[in-house]
């Protein structure tokens, strides 16, 4: 990957990203800025579950849970 933004759901684990852009509102956007969720920080999917849905990211130094639904609405860049 060069640089190319996609969706936090789609980056694949043990890769960093940086966040570029939320594309939720209301109170989804509002945990995810929260979790410190916010333009620039770095975010590393680390595990998926058995059924790959949630994923394990780690975020600002903690390890955080998050479903397709919510990442997908996550916008990184490598």
């Amino acid at each position: 990957m060069n640089n190319k933004e996609i969706s936090l759901d789609q980056l694949p684990i043990g890769t960093k990203a940086n966040v570029t852009m939320l594309t939720s509102d209301g109170t989804t956007r509002r945990r995810m800025l929260d979790l410190g969720i916010i333009k620039g920080t770095e975010i590393e999917p680390l595990y998926k579950s058995p059924s790959g849905n949630p994923v394990a990211y780690l975020i600002r130094g903690a390890v955080i849970a998050l479903r397709s639904d919510v990442s997908s609405k996550i916008m990184v860049t490598t």
